[in-house]
Order: C-alpha cells, then structure tokens, then sequence
C-alpha cells in the first residue's frame, strides 16, 4: 500500500477572509481556486506533519492557564519555515499581522519562532533553526 500525504486542509467559517489572508498576506500561489468558489489549493512546497504536546505549545504561546478543551487551547498549528523570523515578523507585522508571541528562541526546540492567528483562529509559527546549515 502506498500512502501520499497531499494537504492539510483548514475547514473555515468565512472563507473568503481566509483566502485573502494566505493569498495577499502571506503570499502563497493559488493552484486552484479562487475568492468565490468555496475551495482553494495554495502551493507550500514541501508538507510535513509534525506531532507536539499541545501543553507544551500552549505554555509557547501564553495560554496554559485555559482548559485544555477544543475551544481553548490550540489542537494543531501551521509551521512555515523562513529564512528570517525577525524579518518576516516586520513584514508581516507591516501587513496588519497581530502577533500572540514575538520572535524568540526556543533552545530545546532548535528554532527561533513566532506565532500569530490567520482570521479563522488558526495558529500559525513562522520558524528559523537555530543551528546554521
């Protein structure tokens, strides 16, 4: 049997929000889709699927005093990989972004992150490794 991972899809209440913020704000190219037709695709490059504790992303991120339920804590994030986070949180920032955390380093993870919402609610990391190469 062989399996392909192919999307992660983010089911949205208001979709067209949703489509302008990954398409104007974050800047990801349309492969189908559009504004109107209720579904999109936006080219990633290369998906990975990644497990964390969500106790663990929830103390990241400032909201471990919330009850661990759905509609509290995060149950899963998008992790984009940038060159810069510094510089992509200025850009993004620039753009009207409101970030829930500013750029920091995360030793025991590797990486230098920062998080912010897409108008869903859907958590978002913009990450850097901490390591060179």
């Amino acid at each position: 049997m062989t399996i392909k991972f192919t999307h992660v899809r983010l089911l949205v209440s208001d979709y067209k929000a949703c489509y302008e913020f990954y398409r104007g704000i974050m800047g990801l190219d349309v492969v189908w889709g559009d504004e109107n037709t209720g579904y999109a695709d936006f080219h990633t490059g290369n998906v990975k699927i990644a497990l964390f504790g969500r106790q663990a992303m929830a103390e990241a991120i400032g909201n471990a005093n919330l009850p661990s339920d759905l509609q509290c804590q995060d149950k899963s994030s998008l992790i984009f990989e940038v060159a810069s986070v510094d510089d992509t949180y200025r850009q993004l920032s620039d753009k009207g972004i409101v970030f829930v955390t500013e750029p920091l380093d995360y030793p025991d993870w590797g990486i230098r992150a920062a998080h912010f919402r897409d108008p869903d609610g859907n958590l978002i990391e913009i990450n850097s490794s901490l390591h060179s190469g």
